[in-house]
């Protein structure tokens, strides 16, 4: 089977496509053939030797998000047949195999059933950005520890980058699960995908007053932001309703301007979906299973998230699309659906 390959970290030329062994499914782990990987920011982080630390030293093939289908069923798995149209998360999070090659081996738990009337492009969308955005949303100790319809209602949300992979699945699921979201995007056009992820209102940053325009839309303001920047911190402190949380998942320095947090009662909490607790990981799994299979999570432009694709031999073209902040979701096609 072909796989994508760096045998060191560094920049995207290092990736290789080679030849290797058909694995093999053993007790309670699924093989899976991958119609299209997803390349993340964490993806082309541990490419290039800066990623999160996982105990796995190269070669390694990148990429932890995939869609494709059940190909071969190892002893006692159930719930799942040859044939499945499924999604798979953290493929490649301490172990070497992520999903830049024809098939993948994992745990039953890392492999999702999808109905067959959803596409590949949406399934290679749910691991990273959509678990993130769900954990995101569901981190305040007063709130839901699952989404699901009517989990939000009544709360206002800000979700900053609404046109980014996470921005889009945040919008999403709070929108699927009640909230009224308002979002930020730096330029028109990225309003226009904000929009049609279903974002109530659009903020572009570069061009309107932030404060001004979330106090308009939200005079008591958000309960709970969701935040790509840590430079937004006095902003999001600003607008917070008291008691709110700030829920960060990128990282960076950041510097606490604790007075303002003070006087709001303000929770600022940490999200990396890698180290999630496992019932955490269990909740936004489902939740984001019963999304797709409503209808309510998409993508593509008229869902706010354009794809753009590459073949397996250009995805160094990919990764570097990913590290120079392409609009949309960057997935590499493996195999014919």
């Amino acid at each position: 089977m072909r796989a994508a390959v760096f045998a060191e970290p560094g920049p995207a030329s290092v990736l290789q496509i080679v030849d290797r062994e058909l694995p093999p499914a053993g007790a309670g782990e699924v093989r899976v053939r991958i119609v299209l990987s997803a390349v993340n920011p964490t993806d082309t982080g541990t490419r290039a030797g800066r990623g999160v630390p996982d105990g796995v030293a190269p070669p390694r093939v990148p990429n932890q998000d995939g869609a494709g289908v059940v190909d071969a069923l190892g002893f006692g798995v159930t719930g799942l047949e040859p044939g499945d149209r499924v999604w798979v998360w953290d493929a490649g999070y301490g172990r070497a195999d992520g999903t830049a090659q024809e098939y993948v081996v994992l745990p039953r738990h890392q492999v999702v059933r999808m109905n067959d009337d959803v596409p590949f492009e949406t399934g290679a969308d749910l691991g990273i950005p959509a678990l993130t955005a769900h954990r995101c949303l569901t981190v305040a100790a007063n709130g839901p520890s699952r989404l699901a319809p009517g989990a939000l209602a009544g709360w206002t949300v800000l979700v900053a980058g609404g046109a980014g992979a996470v921005g889009n699945a945040a919008i999403q699921l709070a929108k699927w699960a009640g909230a009224t979201v308002i979002t930020t995007v730096s330029s028109k056009e990225k309003a226009v995908l904000a929009l049609a992820a279903g974002a109530d209102t659009v903020i572009d940053y570069r061009e309107e007053d932030v404060v001004a325009r979330v106090r308009e839309v939200s005079p008591a303001g958000p309960r709970l932001i969701v935040e790509v920047n840590t430079d937004n911190l006095d902003t999001d402190l600003e607008v917070l309703a008291p008691g709110g949380n700030i829920a960060i998942y990128v990282g960076g320095q950041l510097t606490v301007p604790s007075f303002p947090a003070m006087l709001k009662n303000a929770t600022l909490d940490f999200v990396l979906t890698y180290t999630t607790t496992a019932e955490e990981k269990a909740n936004a799994v489902a939740a984001v299973a019963e999304a797709v299979a409503a209808g309510a999570f998409r993508v593509g432009e008229e869902a706010g998230l354009p794809i753009l694709r590459f073949p397996l031999e250009r995805i160094a073209e990919a990764h570097e699309a990913v590290e120079n902040h392409a609009v949309g979701k960057v997935v590499v096609e493996v195999t014919r659906p």
